[in-house]
């Protein structure tokens, strides 16, 4: 094995233990952590990320970059070698372009914000988060500037830290896409807005129950409880420490069921995929999942494609009304399955369904854009949010917790992310369609609640690879194009002529 290639690694190895160091501060101060803590945590993060950038972002490491380039080149596309000098190259020249103090400013800043946020959503006060949030925005557009080519969209090179390639231009030609299908979609079902009950879901689900039904499902799906751990955060979310370490947080409540058993099915669908990467690339840039696209592509297709279709819940169902007699023991599962579908523009976008949730992306997508381009000022924020969801779901925000502040993301610096959940959707059904033509017999399997088929197939097809290879290189691969909402509205025209009826 050449020499230079082992420095490398070696090197490399270092960073991604600080990785994951980072890691597990963020997500102790998620879960853990008493409230006193922020300020000394958020220093702890500035300079875990500084050590980090600097031992990543130095001479050295380009040295053995620019020696190894031609070596690396004259080797197979995909091997291991060739993926890791290539991917590696990619994230050093854009490192290198970033000075170090303000990577570790953002990390502070981020930090702190994060739990201004927690208390600012707890007492629907947006004024108290919004000098942080002013903060944030300088920030990364600071950041931006360093990475955007002149005369280019500076959200550009926000977006391509979640998705590398992908571009606003590109974000917003499959949102308009999706649109020419949603809207007469959304049209044919208030027409038949009659045709099911959600009040049938009602009931009450005390959380220590809901976390037991949950983790059944879990387990059923994949989760393992020598390498998984569920916890409660105010926002959801999945981290990966390390190989055999995957955390995942939900939150409940007690009178409603599906928002904690759903969004850990979401979350679960991270998990496997983080556990699923070849542990030949442990301690490497390419020991994690490739893009957000493709990450939401997993989550979003357990969560919604399986997790909420018939063949799931036929295998399920029975178990649910044993966990909770009321309210499930007289109702049918035809009925049950039609409500937990139901389609009705809502507040908050992980509780919402899956034809208007594109809708609450949308609308995310064109504000921090806005924001990253000067042309929003956060203090017009909340007006311009309940103005839009207005426009666009028709719904009124009562308050700031139900509006503007009910994600964690921005309060992360997290500018860029939130067009990467509609490209997830539009991934899913792609996989989805290639997944039944390759598996025989996959819904059977899932309907007689073996789950193993299509955990071999995500992991022979996506997991395996780690960040190997694109987004987009990963999806012409497994299914032979790019991204296409074609797919995705075929899936939603399917499913919802069932759900309502016709």
């Amino acid at each position: 094995m050449n020499a230079d290639y082992l420095r490398l690694r070696e090197r490399l190895a270092e960073v991604q233990d600080l990785g994951s160091a980072q890691a597990l501060l963020e997500w102790d101060q998620r879960t853990m952590m008493p409230a006193r803590g922020s300020a000394a945590r958020a220093e702890a993060l500035a300079t875990v990320v500084k050590l980090g950038f600097e031992r990543f972002a130095s001479d050295e490491v380009g040295a053995l970059l620019d020696a190894l380039g031609p070596w690396a080149e004259a080797l197979p596309y995909d091997s291991d070698e060739a993926s890791l000098v290539r991917v590696t190259r990619r994230e050093y020249d854009k490192a290198r372009r970033v000075p170090v103090t303000l990577k570790a400013e953002i990390a502070r800043t981020a930090a702190i914000a994060g739990d201004a946020w927690i208390e600012a959503r707890k007492a629907s006060d947006y004024a108290a988060f919004r000098p942080h949030l002013e903060r944030i925005v300088a920030l990364r557009r600071e950041y931006a500037a360093c990475l955007a080519a002149r005369g280019t969209d500076p959200y550009d090179a926000l977006l391509d830290d979640y998705e590398p390639g992908f571009t606003a231009a590109a974000a917003a030609r499959m949102f308009e896409a999706l649109k020419v299908g949603l809207v007469p979609l959304l049209g044919r079902i208030r027409e038949r807005a009659g045709a099911l009950d959600e009040g049938v879901l009602a009931g009450r689900f005390p959380a220590d129950r809901q976390r037991a039904f949950c983790l059944d499902v879990m387990r059923a799906i994949g989760f393992d409880d020598d390498g998984f751990r569920l916890d409660v955060s105010a926002h959801p979310f999945e981290t990966r420490m390390a190989a055999g370490d995957v955390r995942m947080t939900t939150r409940y409540d007690e009178g409603r069921l599906a928002d904690a058993l759903f969004g850990c099915i979401h979350e679960l669908g991270h998990g496997l995929y983080e556990s699923g990467v070849d542990p030949a690339l442990a301690r490497t840039p390419l020991d994690h999942g490739t893009s957000m696209g493709i990450h939401e592509s997993q989550s979003r297709l357990w969560e919604n494609v399986v997790g909420r279709g018939l063949p799931f819940w036929r295998f399920f169902y029975p178990r649910l009304q044993q966990a909770f007699p009321e309210p499930f023991a007289g109702l049918s599962l035809e009925r049950f399955w039609r409500a937990i579908n139901a389609v009705r523009p809502s507040l908050i976008r992980v509780e919402a369904d899956e034809v208007t949730y594109n809708l609450h992306v949308l609308l995310r997508f064109e504000l921090e854009r806005a924001l990253i381009g000067g042309d929003l000022a956060p203090a017009d924020l909340p007006a311009e949010w309940n103005a839009r969801m207005r426009e666009y779901l028709g719904v009124e925000v009562p308050d700031d917790r139900r509006g503007v502040l009910q994600d964690i993301h921005w309060s992360q610096g997290d500018f860029g992310y939130f067009p990467t959940y509609t490209l997830g959707n539009v991934i899913a059904s792609q996989l989805w369609e290639r997944a039944t033509a390759e598996v025989p017999g996959l819904e059977a399997a899932i309907e007689a609640g073996d789950f193993a088929p299509l955990r071999r197939w995500l992991h022979a097809a996506i997991h395996h690879h780690g960040a190997k290879f694109t987004g987009e290189e990963l999806l012409a691969r497994v299914t032979g194009r790019g991204a296409d909402p074609a797919p995705y509205l075929a899936y939603l025209d399917a499913k919802f002529a069932a759900v309502y009826g016709g």
